[in-house]
C-alpha cells in the first residue's frame, strides 16, 4: 500500500490527502456538536486537544519527525508562532459557532466562505491570479450564504448568537493560516504544523480551565465523542490537509473540502437526528457549487498560463 502511494502522481496524492481531510473534518462537526451538548465550551476545548496531543505526539516520535523541530530556522519558528495564533483563533471560533448553532451542517455550509478568503489572499501574497469564472464562483458562494442565514428579523446579535458571525471570523483566520502555511510548507513538515496547532490550542484551553476553576468531570459518552472526534480532526484532518499542500495549490484543495458539508449533513441525520430547512440546504448546495466554479476557474487559468508545464505547487516536496 505504501509503495502504491509513493508511485502515485503528486497531484493524485494531493487529491487523496485533501479528500481524507474532508472526511475527517466532516466528522469533526458531528462529534464536536454531540460532545458540546453535554459539556461546556472550556471542558470541550481541553479534552478535545488533550486527546489530539495523545494521538499526534507518539506518531511524530515514532516516525522521527519530532527530530526536525530543533533544526528549524528562526524564520520557520516565527512562522509557527503566527500560524499557531491564527489556528487558535480559527478553531476557538469554529467550536463556538458549532456550540451556538442548532445544526452543525449550517456551520459547515457557511465555512465554504473560506475559499473566497483563500483566493483573495492568494492573489495578494502568493502571486495567484483572478479571472471572471472565479468571480462567478464567489458570487454564487456569497448568494448561498445569504440564503442559509436569511430570516426576516435577523439582527446582528442573532447573527452571532446563532453562530453565523463567529464562523465568518473563523474563516478569515483559517484562510490567513492556510496561506501562511502554504508559503512555508517546503521548510516546515506537515507533522510539525499539526503539533504546533494542537499545542497552541491545548495550552490556551488549559489556562482557561485553571483560571475558571472548571471541573474536569464529564459524561462517558461525551468523552468518547471527544476522543473519536479529535482522532479524526486535529490529528487526521490537520495532517492530511497540511500534507495536501505539499502537492497541490491551496485553492485546489477547497474544491474537495467544500463537499464536506454533504458528509456533515448525512452524519447529522444519522448521529444527531437533525436536518436543515429546505432553504438552508438549497443555500448550502449553492455554496458548494460556487466553490467548485471558483476553483475550476483557477485551474483553467493555470492551464492556459503554463501549457504543458506542471504547476510549481503540484510538484513533490521532499519531507
Amino acid at each position: 500500500m505504501k509503495q502504491f502511494l509513493l508511485n502515485l502522481h503528486p497531484t493524485i496524492k494531493g487529491i487523496i490527502l485533501a479528500f481524507l481531510a474532508t472526511l475527517g473534518m466532516a466528522n469533526v462537526y458531528v462529534f464536536s456538536k454531540a460532545a458540546l451538548l453535554e459539556v461546556n465550551y472550556f471542558q470541550f476545548q481541553f479534552y478535545w486537544f488533550a486527546f489530539a496531543l495523545l494521538w499526534t505526539l507518539p506518531f511524530l516520535i515514532i516516525t522521527g519527525m519530532i527530530k526536525k523541530i530543533p533544526r528549524l530556522s528562526r524564520k520557520s519558528n516565527i512562522s509557527l508562532v503566527i500560524i499557531g495564533i491564527l489556528e487558535l483563533s480559527a478553531a476557538s471560533l469554529l467550536f463556538l459557532a458549532i456550540k451556538l448553532a442548532e445544526n452543525p451542517t449550517i456551520i459547515s455550509f457557511l465555512s465554504n466562505l473560506t475559499p473566497i478568503f483563500v483566493t483573495l489572499l492568494g492573489i495578494r501574497f502568493l502571486g495567484e491570479r483572478f479571472n471572471l469564472i472565479e468571480a462567478v464562483g464567489i458570487i454564487l458562494t456569497i448568494g448561498g450564504v445569504i440564503l442559509i442565514t436569511y430570516t426576516r428579523d435577523t439582527s446582528l446579535k442573532d447573527f452571532f448568537g446563532h453562530g453565523s458571525g463567529w464562523i465568518l471570523l473563523s474563516s478569515v483566520f483559517s484562510s490567513i493560516s492556510i496561506i501562511t502555511a502554504k508559503s512555508r510548507i517546503k521548510d516546515i513538515h506537515p507533522g510539525i504544523l499539526t503539533l504546533n496547532r494542537i499545542i497552541f490550542i491545548f495550552t490556551a484551553a488549559t489556562i482557561a480551565i485553571i483560571l475558571r476553576s472548571e471541573s474536569l468531570a464529564v459524561p462517558g459518552r461525551a468523552l468518547f465523542n471527544m476522543a473519536a472526534g479529535s482522532l479524526l480532526g486535529p490529528f487526521l484532518t490537520a495532517m492530511a490537509q497540511y500534507s495536501a499542500l505539499k502537492y497541490i495549490e491551496a485553492s485546489r484543495t477547497m474544491i474537495i473540502q467544500s463537499t464536506r458539508s454533504l458528509f456533515v449533513l448525512i452524519g447529522s441525520m444519522m448521529y444527531l437526528s437533525i436536518l436543515p430547512t429546505s432553504l438552508q440546504i438549497t443555500g448550502g448546495i449553492i455554496t458548494i457549487l460556487g466553490v467548485i466554479v471558483m476553483t475550476m476557474g483557477k485551474m483553467q487559468f493555470n492551464i492556459k498560463k503554463r501549457p504543458g508545464i506542471p504547476s510549481r505547487a503540484s510538484e513533490s516536496i521532499p519531507s
